[in-house]
């Protein structure tokens, strides 16, 4: 019986040295911020639609 991989999570960790660079990555544009969260909360959205559908 074949086994059928339906979703592939792939995650990583990026470390950098330069801490200046991290915290005005934090700080950055609430505006980009507020697309990224819209953006992640569309999937979410997504997946639990196909999931009440099976």
């Amino acid at each position: 019986m074949p086994v059928e991989i339906k979703e592939l999570i792939i995650r990583a960790n990026i470390v950098d040295s330069n801490d200046t660079n991290y915290q005005s990555a934090i700080e950055g544009n609430s505006e980009q911020k507020q697309e990224i969260i819209a953006a992640c909360v569309a999937q979410v959205l997504k997946i639990l639609e196909r999931q009440r559908e099976r």
